[in-house]
């Protein structure tokens, strides 16, 4: 079976994650979403809440599971039995520290390798944290994500 883990914060997720997760469904027998427990962010939303707005984005892809992880993606590859990490690309600025990641990860842990996948033109602007951003301002993000996580925002914004 060939797997994939796409992992991230996911605060929120957004249509740019849902469209590179709905690809990879494709291109793999399972993908794994893997939210991040302890992210350096200071994220928006609780691992739980993450977990669940993106297992509701997921719904309807069979083959794809939603699970919190904490420690080294390396580590949670290995114990998921995973094979590639899959990241997304939105911009060149994006290239650069995921490089240095990939690279990271491969000296850890050289059995498991990085795909690089870049999201569709139309989503390739949108980030979470500008999509907080302009919820947080009470502007309309329906555009940019799920009706669920909108109203998740609309609640946590007013």
């Amino acid at each position: 079976m060939r797997s994939v883990v796409y992992p991230g914060s996911f605060d929120p997720i957004t249509n740019g994650h849902s469209d590179l997760i709905d690809r990879a469904s494709r291109l793999f027998d399972r993908v794994v979403v893997a939210v991040a427990r302890d992210s350096a962010k200071h994220p928006t939303f609780s691992a739980e809440e993450r977990v669940a707005l993106a297992c509701t984005v997921c719904e309807r892809m069979n083959n794809v599971e939603v699970v919190p992880f904490s420690g080294l993606l390396v580590d949670f590859a290995r114990s998921a039995r995973v094979h590639v990490i899959m990241r997304g690309l939105r911009a060149v600025s994006d290239f650069e520290y995921e490089f240095q990641l990939a690279g990271m990860n491969r000296r850890m842990a050289p059995e498991i390798e990085t795909l690089f996948l870049t999201p569709a033109e139309q989503y390739a602007y949108i980030s979470s944290s500008l999509v907080k951003q302009i919820a947080r301002l009470g502007g309309d993000v329906s555009g940019f994500v799920d009706a669920s996580v909108h109203a998740a925002l609309r609640q946590r914004f007013g």
